[in-house]
């Protein structure tokens, strides 16, 4: 339900704006825990879909790297520049964008536009994202979905949240939380920048996470295609994420580590019969990783990634990256990892 009303209200967003400068609006990508199956939030699930940028007409995303040139990079700007139609410079032909530079009598066609989603240079999440709920309010109204859902926008710097209720009034029904957040494709892969917000860091409205979100959802859809039938793996993961509130451990850790396990231990050993020695094995994982203070990124540098997932030739050739690599660099939070180890065998 909640994919459907989504995918219409882009479809109709999208021909509105077909010709214009703004960026243009792709089809949604469910990604998260609610559509992979396995939301540690059960009364109240979020829904969170991915919605695809590309460039408007005329323009080019440039997708940067962070300063510290670790792969994959936490948080990237992105650099809004004139698309350049390089010229054949023996044949007198000079690209337009440099002509308009070296003339100086007009400004690029739609820079007003997509300028104004922009800080400097570099395209601004928290504009992009007003931009799109100004476009959500406008849309919405047209819709014959606006006449069976109430819909309100919730709170959100760097998204656009949504609630949508089943009927209105005294017919009301069931409440969806709905996140929409942003994402600009690296490379034609399943990485990409998108503007959801990084764990307790506060960034500048510039900067756009490197986000594995589409490539975590097609691990978990590939799964799901060839797992016996009965397969506890979600029930795993439900069950070790719904009991770290309190402590430093982050739901992605806790998945990261059951993608590792289930791509080295068979899917046939992962049924009702099995569940406690895999969360036994989860917990070993988890305890050997804050011993060697190691925790290698699912996606770089490792060979058990499936072919079928599209990654940046970077990610591929690249040295593991140690999602525990502040615990080697900080005893104190290492100690309060091992703590909280402790307190979630007790859970």
């Amino acid at each position: 339900v909640v994919r459907k009303l989504v995918e219409d209200l882009i479809h109709d967003l999208q021909l509105g704006f077909s010709k214009s400068y703004w960026p243009e609006l792709q089809q949604p990508i469910g990604v998260g825990a609610a559509f992979e199956g396995w939301s540690p939030y059960e009364d109240e699930p979020v829904y969170c879909l991915l919605v695809p940028l590309k460039p408007p007409r005329g323009y080019v995303f440039n997708l940067g790297l962070d300063s510290t040139g670790e792969i994959p990079a936490q948080q990237s700007c992105v650099l809004v520049q004139p698309q350049c139609i390089y010229s054949n410079e023996e044949a007198g032909c000079q690209c337009f964008v440099h002509h308009l530079i070296k003339k100086l009598r007009r400004r690029p066609p739609g820079l007003k536009h997509i300028a104004s989603l922009c800080t400097g240079h570099y395209l601004d999440v928290q504009k992009t994202a007003s931009w799109f709920r100004g476009l959500l309010s406008l849309g919405w109204a047209a819709m014959p979905q606006s006449r069976q859902y109430g819909l309100k926008l919730l709170p959100s710097a760097r998204s656009c949240m949504l609630q949508l209720t089943s009927g209105k009034g005294k017919t009301r029904g069931e409440t969806f939380l709905v996140e929409i957040i942003f994402g600009l494709q690296k490379d034609n892969s399943d990485i990409f920048l998108s503007s959801e917000a990084t764990e307790a860091v506060i960034s500048p409205s510039t900067t756009w996470r490197v986000s594995s979100a589409v490539a975590d959802s097609k691990i978990f859809r590939g799964i799901a295609a060839m797992a016996p039938r009965g397969s506890y793996h979600l029930k795993c993961l439900h069950a070790c994420t719904s009991i770290l509130a309190g402590t430093s451990f982050s739901t992605h850790i806790m998945k990261t580590i059951v993608m590792h396990l289930l791509t080295t231990i068979p899917l046939s050993h992962w049924r009702d019969r099995d569940f406690v020695p895999r969360l036994q094995d989860i917990m070993e994982y988890l305890r050997s990783s804050l011993k060697e203070k190691r925790l290698n990124h699912f996606f770089t540098g490792n060979e058990n990634v499936p072919e079928e997932i599209n990654l940046p030739v970077s990610f591929r050739r690249a040295e593991p990256c140690n999602l525990f690599h502040q615990l080697a660099h900080d005893p104190a939070a290492h100690a309060q990892a091992l703590q909280d180890f402790e307190e979630l065998q007790d859970r």
